[in-house]
């Protein structure tokens, strides 16, 4: 076997490790998921088992286009994220962004959430340095894992020029979609995420990363490090909803302020109406989103239990946000104002 003279074998190992350091630094920030997740035969059913650093490792691609340094955050499913969770994640996206050698965030996340948690770090998160949430529909232990493949895209979009000022991004199955725009469409398939009424920014994959347009509707709302998000809780309608539940949720305090997933354009029935009525007298914050998939709330009808009907006593539509993400507006907003005209100026942004 031929051996390389001392000089030569300490250069090359010095030139290796100056290439490495001209890679850009991507920062990622764990938290669990399924993307993290490995079947336990004991409970019959996944569950949060790997670190960031094994998700890492179990794509060597990622080490020839950057170099990672990984945080945990949580490991958990994502249907356990929370509030608090959402405020330490974006409190370590902005420290980390301020770094000059950092090129991107990239945040695994369970998919059930993750779409609430991109647009909250979307709203927070100050720097104009990519942020990718990604996750995986199959488990780490699954033969035809997503998880490691979506890895590798998330890495390339925060290392991408292009990614920056378009906010925060969900990178799987090969596409790109805008935090306030995309959701989940399907429970299993790997083809979830879409933007439904717009579309994805764009694609990535082993040729690169190509955006087609930008998120226009997007706003920064920063936080102070003291900042407390309030209770919101989401309220639908349906068929003979008569708004006991509203009733139920602030007769003992409590609750901050209601979003109601209405009918149509944001409809409810009059008895519910009344019990929203209620709420706003008690000076409590309310938004109407719909539970129909794409569209605006808008103030057309003027019966009672519609939009006209409810801007009237001061609750502010919340133009297309779906219901879960007009929540998450509603938390950040209300760390600056509970006065409903001054509410409705962030959604009408």
């Amino acid at each position: 076997m031929k051996r390389f003279p001392p000089c030569l074998a300490v250069f090359f190992l010095w030139s290796v490790g100056a290439v490495a350091q001209q890679l850009p630094l991507v920062k990622v920030l764990s938290t669990g998921g399924t993307i993290a997740s490995r079947f336990d035969p004991v409970q019959k059913g996944f569950v949060p088992a790997l670190s960031g650093e094994q998700l890492v490792e179990a794509v060597p691609e990622i080490k020839t286009i950057a170099r990672v340094e990984i945080e945990a955050v949580a490991n958990i499913g994502s249907s356990d994220m929370t509030p608090e969770i959402w405020l330490k994640l974006a409190r370590r996206a902005n420290e980390v962004l301020a770094e000059s050698g950092v090129a991107g965030v990239v945040v695994t996340h369970g998919t059930d959430t993750i779409e609430e948690t991109a647009y909250f770090l979307d709203l927070t998160v100050t720097d104009e340095k990519p942020v990718i949430l990604v996750g995986a529909q199959r488990a780490a232990s699954i033969k035809d894992t997503d998880g490691p493949r979506n890895l590798m895209n998330a890495i390339r979009v925060a290392i991408s020029a292009e990614a920056r000022g378009k906010g925060a991004v969900i990178v799987m199955n090969g596409e790109i979609n805008a935090a306030r725009e995309v959701t989940k469409t399907s429970t299993l398939d790997v083809g979830t995420f879409q933007s439904l009424e717009f579309g994805k920014l764009g694609y990535v994959g082993d040729d690169g990363v190509r955006f087609y347009r930008a998120p226009l509707r997007r706003q920064t709302i920063p936080l102070p490090p003291t900042a407390r998000l309030g209770r919101i809780e989401i309220v639908p309608h349906y068929a003979g909803a008569d708004g006991r539940l509203i009733r139920g949720l602030t007769s003992e305090g409590g609750c901050d302020g209601l979003v109601i997933a209405g009918a149509g354009l944001g409809h409810v029935s009059g008895t519910m109406f009344d019990a929203i009525e209620q709420v706003r007298a008690k000076d409590i914050p309310v938004v109407v989103s719909t539970r129909v998939y794409t569209g605006r709330t808008q103030p057309l009808y003027a019966t009672k239990g519609s939009g006209v009907s409810l801007v009237k006593i001061g609750c502010v539509l919340a133009d297309n946000l779906s219901p879960q993400k007009a929540r998450v507006l509603l938390m950040v907003a209300m760390t600056r104002t509970k006065d409903p005209k001054e509410l409705a100026k962030y959604f009408d942004r």
